[in-house]
């Protein structure tokens, strides 16, 4: 079963429920998908680490064997490839290694290298394995790491707890494309209202089975509650908004841990989601 949880920006407590519902169902996996800001490893503190790196494919060009012809440079709708006073040139940073270019060329001008974008680190924590993408400063994309990421543990038969990058972009959606079910994490503000808006339309072009996790909760705030009764969302659970929590965090602690509250807590709401993907799943068989 994989859970992929989300947000519409980042800071709203999307690692914290990931992190917290892959402890206590312990004999799972974690995977850190925020390529370019993971930090999920810094509360499991995993030991054992294997690192392994990732790279993609980038052409270079004989400049003996370059004929001018262009067909590369037409063909390329990321303007990657320039042709300047009848010499070709390679933007690496906006390629998106299709191999188009390489396919096209009638002289056989253009190869491919190998070009290290980021790494993949395995470690784990007590029962639960860790998994975690990291993209290096600079690069474009962290497409190409989320999908090997994902690779890594799709015959995986364990609870994958995907813990997306913020927002509503390309590598969130490469984050949720295979996950069974979606739970969104919100904040009871206005800013946290529009970016919940966000995910849910995004989870809802996926058609996936989704449920809001209601995160700093306020006695005095209905916003998120508001609307997921207008559209007819399931709330998950309420995280209070509380010290202890927020002293467990900025700690690197994982709450469930450390405290027999925050136990039951992520315990009940890994126990909700089960039943209703177990629920999606009954429905569509």
């Amino acid at each position: 079963m994989k859970l992929a949880v989300l947000s519409g920006k980042g800071g709203t407590g999307k690692t914290l429920v990931s992190v917290n519902l892959a402890a206590v169902a312990k004999n799972s996996i974690y995977v850190d998908c925020d390529v370019e800001e993971p930090n999920g490893h810094l509360f499991f503190k995993p030991v054992g680490i294997k690192n392994e790196t990732v790279a993609i494919k980038i052409p270079i060009v004989d400049a003996a064997l370059c004929l001018g012809c262009r067909k590369c440079v037409d063909f390329c709708k990321f303007n990657a490839l320039a042709a300047i006073v009848n010499k070709l040139i390679v933007f690496d940073d906006i390629c998106h290694s299709c191999g188009g270019c390489i396919m096209l060329c009638p002289n056989n001008a253009l190869t491919e290298k190998d070009k290290v974008i980021g790494e993949i680190n395995t470690g784990i924590s007590e029962e639960v394995k860790v998994i975690s993408g990291i993209l290096n400063t600079g690069e474009a994309s962290g497409i190409p790491i989320i999908k090997e990421v994902l690779n890594k543990i799709a015959a995986e038969e364990k609870l994958i707890l995907i813990d997306c990058p913020p927002g509503s972009a390309c590598i969130v959606m490469e984050s949720i494309k295979d996950a069974d079910y979606c739970i969104l994490v919100a904040e009871p503000t206005v800013f946290g209202l529009h970016n919940l808006k966000m995910a849910y339309e995004l989870v809802g072009l996926f058609n996936k089975p989704h449920g809001v996790v209601i995160n700093k909760t306020l006695a005095n705030s209905h916003l998120i509650e508001d609307f997921c009764d207008e559209n007819k969302i399931k709330i998950l659970s309420k995280i209070p908004y509380d010290s202890e929590l927020g002293t467990l965090n900025s700690n690197g602690e994982i709450a469930a841990r450390k405290s027999a509250v925050y136990k039951e807590l992520f315990s009940s709401l890994l126990q909700t989601v089960v039943k209703e993907v177990e629920h999606e799943t009954v429905t569509h068989s």
